[in-house]
């Protein structure tokens, strides 16, 4: 078992960012916790995507074509899975943005970033 993980450490460490990140969005009450709670599960599934198109054989290499008669029966990893995350990434920035703007717009509104005091705030209204 210690092995196993061992050689697949980047699930271990993808199932702890996972956890630390939807830990955050439940538990905190802060607006800025929960932005970050949400790109380090966002950074998670990204691992994710890159751990499961590596290939760990001999022989096995970048998806760069050769110059070899049968390329096809070479062992490449998939250029996909990158490909994905980097798409996401910008989409991930991109958020993280849009949220901070929205989180400073929040505070100059109402002068707090808590959640249950922003509830109660715009229920009196």
């Amino acid at each position: 078992m210690i092995e196993l993980l061992a050689n697949r450490y980047t699930y271990v460490l993808l199932f702890v960012l996972l956890g630390i990140g939807i830990y955050m969005v439940i538990a905190s009450e802060n607006l800025v916790k929960k932005l970050i709670g949400v790109n380090l599960f966002q950074s998670a599934i990204f691992l994710f995507f890159i751990s499961m198109a590596y290939i760990d054989v001999d022989g096995a290499s970048a998806p760069i074509v050769p110059a070899e008669k049968n390329p096809g029966e070479l062992m490449v990893a998939s250029p996909l899975p990158q490909v994905i995350v980097l798409t996401a990434i910008v989409v991930g920035i991109a958020l993280t943005a849009v949220g901070l703007a929205l989180i400073i717009r929040i505070y100059a509104e109402y002068g707090t970033l808590r959640e249950d005091t922003l509830r109660e705030v715009r229920a009196d209204e």
